[in-house]
């Protein structure tokens, strides 16, 4: 193995991964260390989000879909299926299935882009300069040109509930339970609370969320908050709103949460605690003292608009520093040094990265919310649209939810986009590449748009901007 290379990447989660196959695609020499070991003491690459959050988490949102979908809407479809029954083991399998089929097609991309992939642990010593230790070897120093540290986030861990692997445990815990708890707390309604909180429920769980903020969902659209909350209601999610937890009790086989709320403090017992308030960048042992990069005082690393930091040939992407903790801004982040380290011109658009939440319905959102437009006196229109108007939708059996679009007064120019309904999460993509060109609500209100289809409530919901949409009542 050589010890000079181009492009180091410190960490191979979507941010990291992503930076070395483009590197190697400009023809630099790149090595990529990554730390990961799952819990059998496997090693992978692919970080967090391959391994234990967005690639798992949806196998097994879909997994319960289906599930309570055969339960409970399949009658409807004129569909008998007889008695439903869950076969938890067989569910794990595929979700762990396609898992180790992700991470290994990252090793093969590695090696068709010629990146030598490395398994152990990357840490700075100087500019340029970078040890690699090995899970089972010596340190041994490798010489890099560039070095690109994408070392992601961590879960936050409440001293109040402190993780035990068993009963209280973080968001990739929440995957791998090989029983259905009767009682499922989950402190934190947030996306991670939200998504796992449904898997459980549908599942047959009772899932009761304690979320420490007063409005739910507070970073997103306030009016398609309140939609969602509903219908997380209505499907039995007990939200707890305003509820800060202070303490716990693990006794027996159950976990008792005590917490308080305007009407006072309270008690709730569970048989298993998810705990996703939360992530933090994971830096730890990862810089050299005097290596000259500099954290936060939240422990990010500090960069500047081209995630460049204050040292030269040291750059920094993904969790690890400023902005939302998303693979996909990570993934663009690690573009856009690749290509600059490559002399090409680059630069990531973090006004339009758009948000997902993969519930049943889902949510999504890029832009500004209507809560933010008042906020900073900015003039706007808004226009929605019902997906209970929406053919398609209602074919689908999920006529719930709505279309929202907001636009600037002055000129047109579409703000933002907000949707809860079906789909939602592949919706949002026509909104991110309108607002990518700056697109007005009547540009979307002149793009045709196949019949029947879900996008069909987006093209509705920019006429409501004007009060032309054609069915609804405007």
């Amino acid at each position: 193995m050589s010890n000079t290379y181009d492009v180091i990447v410190i960490g191979a989660g979507p941010a990291g991964y992503v930076a070395a196959i483009r590197a190697a695609q400009h023809g630099k020499r790149v090595a990529c260390i990554d730390a990961w070991k799952n819990n059998d003491g496997s090693t992978a690459f692919g970080g967090t989000c391959l391994n234990a959050g967005c690639i798992p988490s949806k196998a097994l949102l879909e997994s319960s879909e289906l599930y309570e979908r055969a339960r409970h809407e399949f009658t409807t479809h004129g569909i008998g299926v007889g008695k439903v029954t869950l076969d938890l083991a067989t569910m794990q399998q595929r979700r762990a299935g396609i898992v180790k089929q992700f991470t290994g097609g990252i090793t093969a991309l590695f090696k068709a882009n010629g990146v030598t992939g490395l398994y152990g642990h990357g840490k700075l010593v100087t500019p340029g300069k970078v040890e690699y230790t090995p899970h089972d070897g010596q340190a041994e120093v490798l010489t890099g040109e560039h070095v690109i540290l994408a070392t992601g986030s961590t879960p936050v861990e409440l001293k109040s509930v402190p993780f035990d692997g068993e009963r209280i445990v973080d968001s990739w815990g929440a995957l791998e339970f090989d029983q259905v708890p009767a009682r499922l707390g989950v402190i934190g309604g947030g996306v991670i609370g939200l998504e796992l909180g449904s898997v459980w429920k549908r599942l047959g769980a009772e899932v009761t969320v304690i979320e420490a903020m007063d409005d739910f969902l507070f970073m997103a659209d306030q009016q398609i908050a309140r939609d969602a909350q509903r219908q997380f209601r209505k499907q039995g999610l007990d939200i707890r709103l305003g509820a800060m937890v202070n303490g716990s009790d693990s006794t027996g086989n159950a976990v008792k949460l005590q917490y308080k709320d305007k009407k006072g403090s309270h008690e709730l017992e569970v048989d298993k605690v998810i705990v996703s308030v939360g992530r933090r960048p994971f830096t730890e042992n990862l810089l050299a003292e005097g290596t000259g990069v500099q954290l936060d005082e939240r422990g990010f690393i500090v960069v500047d608009e081209e995630c460049r930091t204050k040292v030269s040939g040291v750059w920094a992407i993904g969790d690890c520093v400023r902005g939302p903790m998303l693979a996909h801004k990570g993934s663009e982040e690690g573009i856009a040094v690749a290509d600059l380290i490559a002399g090409s011109v680059a630069e990531v658009n973090y006004k339009v990265i758009p948000s997902v939440i993969y519930t049943a319905p889902e949510i999504a959102w890029v832009g500004k919310t209507e809560q933010e437009l008042k906020k900073a006196g900015v003039r706007y229109k808004s226009g929605t649209f019902n997906f209970a108007a929406n053919g398609r939708a209602k074919a689908l059996e999920q006529a719930t939810g709505f279309a929202k679009v907001l636009a600037a007064v002055d000129d047109d120019e579409i703000l933002g986009v907000h949707i809860v309904g079906p789909m939602a999460g592949e919706l949002i993509a026509e909104a991110v590449l309108a607002m990518e060109f700056s697109a007005s609500a009547e540009d979307l209100q002149r793009t045709i748009h196949a019949h029947p289809t879900l996008s069909e409530a987006l093209h509705e919901a920019a006429l409501a901007v004007d009060k032309h949409a054609i069915h609804a009542i405007n």
